[in-house]
């Protein structure tokens, strides 16, 4: 099993997968929106995405509800 690492930045892999951990239920509105539009709607559900710069971006405003890592 790979290591969960906090900083999705450090990961040199093409692709990454992320899992949410946390609800986002009675958070702000900018949070909703974002773990909506990476997939992830339900604690646990996972997506694995591309490791490109926009989606770190938005990896990096939710850390605190995601679980990043890389994927194979």
């Amino acid at each position: 099993m790979l290591d969960v690492i906090k900083t999705p930045r450090s990961i040199d892999t093409p692709k990454i997968k992320i899992t949410l951990l946390r609800s986002f239920s009675g958070r702000s509105s900018l949070h909703r929106k974002i773990l909506v539009s990476l997939g992830l709607s339900k604690i646990g559900s996972s997506r694995v995405l591309p490791n490109v710069n926009p989606i770190l971006g938005q990896i990096n405003k939710v850390i605190q509800f995601v679980k990043v890592e890389a994927a194979e």
